[in-house]
């Protein structure tokens, strides 16, 4: 608890913009086959240091498979809303879930990111007795607490009841509840995010843990049993009102992006593949007299590749998917940067008109068949994954490690973990760092990474850019 707000909180984006520039990076190591515990690297990512893109602090955990995912801190500039329980706590502590395990980490980066250490351990026990839920997947900061998107229900495959968001104290991190007071029709659950002064909370679908955990179940994919839905809720009333399906050919509808300026009534969702013919999409969501839309407005598609260059699961389709598998929206609301982890492509769209992307930068590093290398000449397997986006967007990072079983199908010739960054022009357009290469140790893949101070897909702000 401090005696003023965080100075890394900040009221609107465009004053999150003005701040100075990360100094370290928080990056998600798993072992993919669980013989070691997974850990938390930091890496330094000041240029001018003598360590810029190493990994200079590692927090290994005392346990094995977790299966890290989507951490996040325990406060962030959600704590300014004028409603806010919690309006000192500081940004301090990183909540990181195992979705394997369903036990939460929490790290402390006080006084140092270099000196980071385990704070506080949550059993799966105390979720599953407080929630009923299971597979803790995706962290979000909000203005009275922690939010946490779940993957499972109860039961040991987490299929006793729908998946759904649960809520921890940020200053304690007790395990308080479920969220949702009426859920509606929702069943499955991937990402969440809001608009905090609107009121409202959407979120998305994948599938549940045996369609997930062994990999992907090709049967359910060809029919359509993923998940293909957005889902709109009352924040405040913790109640849903309004499901959007996109088409249950558009299998896996994931990350959700709302504009960060709270004015700005819409946001994106990447949808991994479309079954009728390989596209990966963007849909654009808005709301319009009290009610949301949702139209399809980018579309990748998809590339011929040899059989020989293809996994066994892409053989009998000869040619790769795009596979987007994570989008990040820059703090200005003005470009949207789209993974393609098959493919092996970063794509930056200008989404000035959100209803109508217009490609404005791309780099290719790894994919199926491309398997680019590095500027440097360093060989990258795996494609752009978890991407994250500097606060001023000038710098975009990114992992190449989406899900153990998941690696294993589509890269089953291995998967080095490495992490890179590429600069990103003002008026658009990308170019890879050539300096900038993080080597994860043995038997390691990075996940996500989380930026000091905040980042784009961070921080929701309550007050609009002046």
């Amino acid at each position: 608890m401090t005696m003023r707000p965080d100075p890394t909180f900040h009221a609107s984006p465009r004053l999150a913009m003005e701040a100075p520039a990360e100094n370290f990076a928080y990056m998600l190591l798993l072992c993919p086959d669980f013989s070691k515990p997974d850990a938390l690297a930091v890496v330094d990512v000041n240029p001018s240091s003598q360590t810029y893109s190493q990994i200079v602090h590692t927090v290994v955990m005392p346990n094995k498979g977790d299966e890290f995912h989507h951490f996040g801190w325990n406060a962030c500039s959600s704590a300014l809303s004028p409603l806010a329980g919690h309006a000192f706590v500081e940004r301090r502590y990183l909540v990181i879930p195992g979705i394997r395990s369903s036990r939460i980490y929490i790290v402390d980066t006080k006084p140092d990111p270099t000196k980071a250490r385990i704070h506080k351990i949550i059993e799966p026990e105390e979720v599953f007795k407080k929630t009923g839920y299971s597979r803790p997947h995706t962290i979000h900061c909000g203005p009275e607490g922690i939010y946490v998107s779940t993957l499972g229900g109860g039961g040991k495959d987490g299929t006793e009841g729908p998946p759904g968001v649960f809520i921890m104290d940020c200053e304690t991190f007790e395990v308080l509840g479920r969220w949702e007071i009426d859920r509606g029709p929702q069943k499955l659950h991937y990402d969440f995010w809001w608009n905090l002064p609107r009121d409202y909370m959407v979120t998305s679908e994948w599938a549940l843990p045996p369609q997930f955990e062994n990999g992907i179940v090709a049967e359910d994919l060809l029919a359509n049993k993923y998940g293909h839905r957005l889902h709109f809720w009352d924040l405040r009333e913790r109640r849903h009102t309004q499901t959007i399906d996109l088409g249950a050919n558009h299998q896996m509808a994931l990350e959700v992006r709302p504009a960060h300026d709270p004015v700005r009534e819409y946001g994106f969702v990447g949808v991994v593949v479309d079954t009728t013919n390989l596209e990966a999409s963007i849909f654009t969501w808005w709301r319009e007299d009290g009610k949301f839309h949702a139209e399809k407005t980018a579309t990748i598609p998809p590339e011929p590749a040899a059989k020989e260059k293809l996994p066994p699961l892409l053989q009998g389709f000869g040619a790769v998917p795009p596979l987007v598998t994570d989008i990040d929206l820059s703090m200005d609301d003005r470009f949207l940067y789209v993974s393609c982890w098959g493919t092996g492509e970063m794509r930056q769209y200008d989404v000035r008109d959100p209803r109508k992307p217009k490609l404005a930068g791309s780099v290719h590093i790894g994919g199926i068949a491309r398997r680019t290398p590095h500027p440097s000449g360093k060989a990258y397997a795996g494609g752009p994954q978890m991407v994250e986006i500097s606060r001023d967007g000038k710098r975009v990072y990114w992992t190449n490690s989406l899900y153990s079983t998941w690696d294993k199908q589509f890269y089953p010739d291995g998967m080095p973990g490495a992490a890179v960054m590429a600069n990103a022009g003002p008026s658009g357009g990308l170019e890879l760092a050539s300096d900038y290469w993080v080597n994860c140790p043995d038997g390691y893949r990075p996940h996500q990474i989380r930026l000091e101070g905040g980042d784009c897909s961070t921080d929701s702000f309550c007050y609009p850019s002046a």
